[in-house]
């Protein structure tokens, strides 16, 4: 059995999600003890409370520990099974974060499988779903992931009362994938979304972008989510390329004036342009675990990306513990890292 501290690293919930996403994958029990204990309140959430119970469902396992709070968790898992599932985080839980803990066990399922997921869909502490759907997911389909996500309800927080279908075929196999440069020109796009609350909010959002860029008018565009499960307003900046695409949100707050969300947002997309690098800080911590998986079928993978972040640094650590991979990482004079994955 695998033993895993979860106050090492980065000490939060990731080393939980990934855990079970790679013992079930590769058929090895885990125990994660001291879970979350890096955070000031250590113990299963309600968020990822519902993960484990995700990943028990589809790989049939044998679990202990699953209850709110609880510092330890033991997976053994068994057969994997797609199928028809539903799951409830709660509030404004993260359904993404559900979401991408078990897709790379539907991915090694027997059958197709469609998931519904309900919970938080843009909160500021997990990839929003727009994050998902565009960014992630596309670099998936080129690794050979058949992957199709929707998006039912928003949910913002802190009502959450979102809802997402994720429909997901096996793969017959994961294959490498390459990021060292960004290809072809920046294509822009804006879309701000406000629910329950006056459009002129993002419209606002919209005219501080664009009178700081100058991007053309079509770029832009204010959307009044009519489904969604209470109020929230979200800024989101595409920084669109021919082989990656980076998403860059404001999260709207009370008390917050949307000048000061957008110009927050348009600061973060800024420097990541300047930057150069094809691969953010969110989506090199992502793109870990599918490249581990593809190194197992003896596809090699590589990105450039800015400086690892502790989560990233948290997650090759989990992946070299399941998977016999070696996982590089070469920073370089310009504060650029290249990171290559590949098997041993």
């Amino acid at each position: 059995m695998i033993e895993i501290n979860g106050r090492e690293g980065e000490g939060g919930g990731q080393i939980v999600r990934s855990s079970l996403a790679l013992a079930a994958v590769t058929g090895q029990p885990v125990r994660i003890t001291h879970i979350r204990g890096g955070r000031k309140k250590p113990g299963l959430l309600r968020q990822h409370l519902a993960g484990v119970r995700a990943i028990q469902q589809v790989c049939s396992g044998e679990v202990s520990g699953d209850q709110l709070g609880s510092c330890e968790l033991t997976l053994v898992p068994g057969e994997l099974s797609g199928g028809d599932y539903r799951f409830e985080v709660g509030s404004a839980g993260s359904a993404v974060l559900v979401a991408q803990t078990i897709l790379p066990v539907l991915l090694h399922a027997d059958a197709p499988s469609t998931i519904t997921i309900g919970g938080g869909t843009h909160a500021s502490w997990a990839p929003p779903f727009d994050f998902f759907l565009r960014c992630y997911l596309p670099l998936l389909a080129r690794m050979n992931a058949n992957v199709d996500a929707d998006i039912e309800s928003y949910g913002f927080y802190p009502a959450g009362g979102g809802r997402m279908v994720m429909k997901v075929k096996p793969s017959t196999g994961m294959n490498g994938l390459e990021l060292m440069e960004r290809g072809g020109r920046l294509k822009p796009s804006v879309t701000a979304l406000v629910s329950r609350i006056p459009e002129s909010v993002g419209q606002r959002e919209c005219d501080v972008i664009a009178r700081k860029t100058g991007w053309d008018k079509k770029a832009f565009q204010v959307v009044d989510v009519q489904q969604a499960g209470g109020p929230g307003n979200v800024v989101m900046i595409e920084l669109g390329f021919d082989n990656v695409s980076e998403l860059i949100i404001g999260f709207g707050k009370l008390g917050v004036k949307a000048e000061q969300v957008a110009r927050a947002a348009l600061r973060e997309a800024r420097a990541h342009l300047a930057s150069e690098v094809p691969v953010g800080v969110y989506l090199a911590d992502q793109l870990l675990l599918p490249m581990g998986l593809a190194a197992r079928n003896g596809y090699r993978s590589e990105f450039c990306t800015g400086p690892l972040s502790l989560h990233s640094q948290t997650h090759i650590d989990v992946l070299q513990r399941f998977l016999n991979v070696d996982i590089r990482c070469i920073s370089n004079e310009n504060g650029t890292v290249h990171v290559s994955v590949e098997g041993i």
